[in-house]
């Protein structure tokens, strides 16, 4: 199945998308440091599946446009999920999948608007009050770091140095069985210009402005996936996931995995997917 390379305007941004098949909308949304390539093994299998699969670049992720306003709050993620969904024609078989902010996002998205997608999948952060539990311990602050290092004038110093060493680092600490190569180079070039890092960056700067990791809880019926090994989000913290989600909800922990596990284990996770957003 072909990957193409689109663009789409929805929520007053123009957003650069990798799309393959057609049929129902299934949305794969991205996370941090990342871009739609890392939905490359993904895409296809949907479109195989029936659906017509969709990963934008989000906010300020070259060559999705910078908003204006430096707008980055979940809330606004969440509307940007929406907009596409409405823009892209989709309707009441819609089906979401997020990683990482993409997940964050996607939580408060199908809370927003539970009429337009049918099914969830989730990877990498844990429902809200899950993840807001497991930033108060100590394990979580210590891999947290970038996040408070992120509130200060020093990222915008740090991050680009030395070629952008620091997100090397965050691959490597996050999935340290992972040849990131390939991914990290489509994010250095999605986040090389200095405006495009600010809107990165910013999204963690939203965090801490008000609204934090927000209180939304999808009434969907929810795919939960997380690495065992996962070096940016401790799978420790996940625990009570399974009750913070809709009935009929799944948990799948993957052993010998980090935080980007679709790309780690494509095959596996990709049926898992695949199998939970065919079920009727």
């Amino acid at each position: 199945m072909e990957i193409r390379q689109d663009s789409i305007t929805a929520n007053g941004i123009t957003f650069g998308t990798l799309t393959c098949g057609s049929g129902p909308l299934a949305l794969c949304v991205h996370g941090f440091p990342d871009t739609a390539h890392t939905w490359r093994h993904l895409l296809p299998e949907l479109a195989i599946a029936g659906f017509r699969a969709v990963a934008p670049w989000t906010r300020g992720y070259s060559p999705t446009a910078v908003p204006a306003d430096g707008d980055y709050r979940i809330t606004t993620l969440a509307a940007d999920a929406n907009a596409l969904h409405e823009t892209l024609g989709g309707d009441a078989d819609a089906v979401l999948v997020g990683h990482d902010w993409g997940a964050m996002a996607a939580y408060a998205a199908a809370a927003g608007a539970p009429e337009r997608w049918r099914r969830l999948v989730t990877v990498a952060v844990p429902p809200p009050a899950v993840a807001a539990a497991a930033f108060l311990t100590y394990a979580q602050l210590k891999r947290s770091f970038y996040i408070f290092l992120f509130q200060t004038g020093l990222a915008e110093l740090v991050v680009p140095g030395d070629d952008m060493a620091f997100i090397d680092g965050l691959w490597r600490d996050w999935s340290p069985s992972y040849d990131a190569a390939e991914d990290v180079a489509h994010v250095k070039a999605s986040l090389r210009d200095p405006a495009n890092l600010k809107a990165a960056i910013g999204y963690y700067r939203a965090m801490f402005r008000g609204e934090g990791l927000s209180s939304a809880s999808a009434p969907q019926p929810t795919l939960y996936l997380h690495g065992a090994a996962d070096g940016a989000f401790g799978v420790e913290g996940t625990d009570g996931t399974e009750a913070e989600l809709a009935t009929g909800s799944r948990v799948e922990i993957l052993d010998g995995v980090g935080h980007f596990l679709h790309l780690e284990r494509p095959a596996e996770v990709n049926r898992l997917i695949v199998d939970w957003l065919t079920t009727p």
